[in-house]
């Protein structure tokens, strides 16, 4: 993976035309067995995949704090809230556009979708190239099933597996109104939104495999791969 952390700023000179893949995670708690930069770590590494697979894409480093008010009952849990982080983003790819042509927004948690929007409108008004995604899956909505799997890929020896065990299985329908009006913390104690003890390294790689071959197709959808045909 080409990093731009790790370039000098002569080697973007000839640039312009290069996708920069800008991974925004959170600092959010994950259960009792997940690290709490699990969304960071998922936005980096579909990044990092969409890298390997295209030679115009270089990864920007992580935003690692997102909108996550609905964890503040949760030691370790850092927001900046969706105004700031609407905020942020605009100006960070206002700022990038200077260098690039073609900004990508790869979003990973599902609490900044919010200010996610709200900067693309903006970001799209100005006639800059900007494009996201948010990776998606069935299951689980926090910290259960699915991210365990894929941790244990990601991240195996960061996934606290004696701590396993479920949360508040309820569909996310049944739970909404409580927890929008009070937090994760007024429907699960624990943090987790499903049931994270039957996840395998398996299954994360499968589930990692998906969702990265559509975040590939998506970009190639927007931005045929360099040689390709116009």
């Amino acid at each position: 993976m080409t990093r731009l952390g790790d370039l000098v700023s002569p080697d973007l000179d000839d640039r312009r035309d290069t996708i920069l893949a800008i991974p925004l995670g959170a600092t959010e708690q994950h259960g009792p067995h997940l690290p709490l930069g699990t969304d960071t770590d998922l936005a980096v590494e579909l990044c990092r995949r969409l890298a390997a697979a295209r030679s115009d894409v270089l990864v920007a480093p992580p935003v690692p704090y997102g909108a996550s008010g609905e964890h503040r009952d949760f030691a370790g849990t850092l927001s900046i809230g969706t105004p700031a982080l609407a905020d942020l983003i605009v100006e960070l790819v206002r700022s990038a556009t200077d260098t690039f042509d073609h900004v990508l927004l790869v979003s990973s948690h599902g609490g900044n979708s919010e200010a996610v929007r709200r900067a693309e409108t903006i970001l799209l008004a100005e006639s800059r190239d900007v494009s996201v995604f948010h990776p998606r899956w069935d299951g689980d909505p926090h910290a259960g099933r699915p991210e365990t799997a894929m941790m244990l890929v990601l991240s195996p020896e960061r996934v606290r597996t004696e701590r396993l065990a479920p949360g508040d299985t309820r569909p996310l329908a049944d739970i909404w109104p409580t927890l929008r009006s009070g937090g994760v913390r007024a429907v699960t104690a624990t943090g987790v939104l499903g049931d994270p003890t039957a996840a395998t390294a398996e299954e994360g790689a499968a589930l990692l495999d998906r969702i990265s071959g559509e975040l590939i197709e998506s970009v190639a959808l927007w931005r045929q791969p360099v040689g390709a045909g116009r």
